[in-house]
């Protein structure tokens, strides 16, 4: 059974969850493709949304680190000429590349898939998610704490 990281980026707090997907609910995620949304109460399993948020699938990688690319079609590994973004960042004018590029459709070949949340429209209350700095603090100080033990 294929397993994924799944990184849920939430835009109306700037931060993102990293969370594991594994068996059924990462064999759902099969055959979906790059820019396609799909209602969050498909991955109610691994993080629990309110009713009305949907899921837009915006990138991955696959297990060898080739990133997947919306302009390929299907489940493929190619080798293409990249100019610039996504795959490649050119560090001077007019550099091209050819790279090794993976297909926009998610397969069980593909190890972390990048998503955003989607709001409800009529969504008024605070973000989903928060991370705030306080538990973030803690949480670093409980590490030191037992690796010191």
């Amino acid at each position: 059974m294929p397993t994924f990281k799944l990184v849920l980026s939430d835009p109306r707090s700037g931060k993102s969850k990293q969370l594991e997907v594994k068996d059924e609910v990462a064999q759902r995620l099969i055959g979906l493709r790059i820019g396609e949304v799909f209602d969050a109460q498909l991955i109610k399993e691994v993080i629990d949304l309110p009713q009305g948020f949907r899921v837009k699938i915006t990138g991955g990688t696959g297990y060898d680190g080739a990133p997947m690319h919306p302009g390929i079609e299907g489940p493929v590994k190619k080798y293409i000429l990249l100019s610039g973004r996504p795959g490649l960042r050119p560090g001077k004018k007019g550099l091209r590349r050819r790279k090794l590029i993976r297909g926009n459709t998610i397969s069980d070949q593909v190890v972390q898939v990048n998503a955003v949340l989607i709001y409800p429209e009529n969504w008024d209350k605070e973000p989903v998610i928060q991370v705030s700095e306080e538990s973030k603090g803690e949480s670093k100080a409980e590490e030191k704490a037992e690796a010191a033990q």
